[in-house]
């Protein structure tokens, strides 16, 4: 004899696979997408909607402002690109237990706490520091945004626990030209390669995993490399007349994720 069949409500689903279906459709309007083009216009905007970074804009050229940030969120990293049409200056700053790494294009002139922007520079910034970049027509940058336990964990993994060391506040090494135009150019093609392609990593876990694998490889090849940054007397009194000028108001967080460039 047939077991009776028993009907779900009206409105529910009636099969596991159905009810499965239902379940992660509710969970993509939970999740905030993997990859978010914001375009800037109005600087006093450019701060609003970022979870992992605070930043104010002051723009200084009259002209219509023009500037993108693409933000492209793997698994526990973040990436992002930040470009701009006119100068600008900044105040940015990452969220408490991120690690902040900033590396420029190869035609980005600016500067960076008053030290000018060149080839071979990689800011880094500890959580709750603030980093002030003002940033020309042009300006190109990637930001690479990391859990502290993550870059302790995959320098552990390799062997290399001895050379972590939490940076103080924001600071400035010197990498290879190479290496700085490797991390550059890698970031700069996966952010691409999102913005064309963004349900690659809106809907695929193991596309953001390989990603962020890769992402850290890129990294740590560069920082495996990084000396310290030896600013010149001509940097040193830019430096010293940038902190002079500085507005008193302290900003409780860190890290150069530029400009809304």
């Amino acid at each position: 004899m047939a077991s009776p069949q028993v009907e779900l409500p009206a409105g529910r689903p009636d099969r596991l696979s159905e009810f499965r279906r239902y379940v992660e459709i509710v969970e993509r309007s939970i999740i905030p997408p993997a990859v978010r083009v914001v375009e800037i216009s109005d600087p006093a905007a450019a701060g609003a909607g970022i979870e992992l970074i605070d930043q104010d804009v002051v723009q200084l050229q009259s002209r219509p402002l023009r500037a993108r940030r693409v933000i492209v969120r793997l698994e526990s990293a973040t990436i992002m690109r930040h470009s701009t049409n006119l100068r600008v200056r900044t105040r940015t700053s990452v969220r408490e237990g991120l690690l902040a790494y900033v590396t420029f294009g190869p035609s980005a002139t600016g500067s960076v706490n008053g030290l000018p922007v060149r080839s071979g520079l990689l800011v880094v910034a500890a959580p709750e520091s603030e980093a002030r970049f003002v940033a020309d027509a042009g300006w190109e940058s990637i930001t690479v945004l990391l859990p502290l336990q993550d870059v302790r964990a995959h320098l552990t993994a390799r062997q290399r626990q001895s050379e972590f060391r939490l940076p103080q506040g924001i600071e400035t090494l010197q990498v290879t030209e190479k290496k700085a135009r490797q991390l550059f150019g890698w970031g700069k093609r996966l952010v691409d390669i999102a913005v064309r392609q963004p349900a690659l990593f809106n809907e695929r876990t193991e596309e953001r995993v390989a990603a962020q694998v890769e992402l850290v490889e890129a990294l740590l090849a560069a920082l495996a490399e990084a000396d310290e940054f030896e600013p010149d007397r001509g940097d040193r009194a830019r430096k010293a007349t940038a902190s002079s000028s500085r507005s008193p108001r302290t900003m409780p967080f860190p890290m150069p994720t530029n400009i809304s460039t």
